[in-house]
């Protein structure tokens, strides 16, 4: 199969799978909008094994055709850096989930959040292995804890989830504290799993509506705690979006 007959192979297997009754587009930019938001939407339930099988060749295709950034050509000081990017196409051992405390996604269709991307090119396996966590865990994921799965179809090895604060004025101390904590535990559970690398997004700031500022201030010095703390030598890459992000980070880092 080509690209296109991967994708409408798989855009015909959710239609049926998911019982819609919709024509599949002609165009390429639909077909890949559909298949998209299909996925976006699919529950965690079983998938057969030609499905993946398809799924993986179309979505590593993918990545690659966006192309994979190799974090270890980075410049690094006091094994921290700053890349503005797309943390799907980081070549890296662990990225950063900012999830929601139901640790399965973003089920909104093509939504520009994080979660949505992360689990859109990661594949269905993703929804998958986070639902088996949440199922032997048993309750909500609690703001402030980590959870590892591999990474599937990323170029890195694994996604560490974590679930951050969720701000309705202004950050309360124990808010604040539950931020660093994300950063944290996301840095123990890399450690634990043998990750020498990660990535993290800036956790609780977009659609959680933690100040920017204030959020970056806390993911610098919990980052540096932890490293001053535990002796850490694991390289951190601070992953942002916009200018104004990267302008922070950066001010940040040269005060410390």
């Amino acid at each position: 199969m080509d690209q296109e007959e991967r994708r409408i192979y798989l855009i015909k297997y959710l239609l049926l799978d998911g019982g819609y009754d919709y024509p599949v587009p002609s165009n390429e930019q639909e077909q890949k909008r559909l298949l998209r938001s299909l996925m976006n939407v699919r529950p965690p339930r079983p998938v057969t094994a030609d499905f993946l099988a398809v799924q993986d060749e179309y979505l590593r295709a993918r990545i690659i055709e966006n192309g994979v950034v190799d974090a270890d050509t980075f410049d690094y000081y006091d094994d921290i850096c700053i890349w503005q990017g797309d943390i799907t196409r980081l070549k890296i051992d662990a990225i950063v989930n900012a999830a929601n405390d139901k640790l399965l996604g973003c089920f909104a269709p093509c939504h520009y959040c994080i979660d949505n991307c992360i689990h859109t090119f990661a594949g269905v396996q993703l929804r998958l292995s986070c639902n088996d966590i949440m199922i032997k865990q048993g309750h909500d994921e609690p703001t402030g804890m980590a959870k590892i799965t591999p990474a599937f179809n990323l170029p890195s090895k694994w996604v560490i989830h974590t679930v951050g604060p969720i701000i309705q004025t202004y950050p309360s101390k124990k808010q604040r504290e539950q931020l660093a904590s994300c950063y944290e535990n996301c840095l123990k559970a890399a450690e634990q799993a043998g990750a020498k690398s990660i990535a993290f997004c800036c956790i609780s700031t977009g659609v959680f509506n933690f100040p920017l500022a204030l959020a970056s201030e806390i993911a610098v010095e919990s980052v540096k705690g932890y490293k001053r703390t535990t002796g850490s030598k694991i390289k951190v890459v601070f992953d942002v979006f916009s200018d104004e992000q990267r302008n922070i980070y950066a001010q940040l880092l040269e005060k410390n």
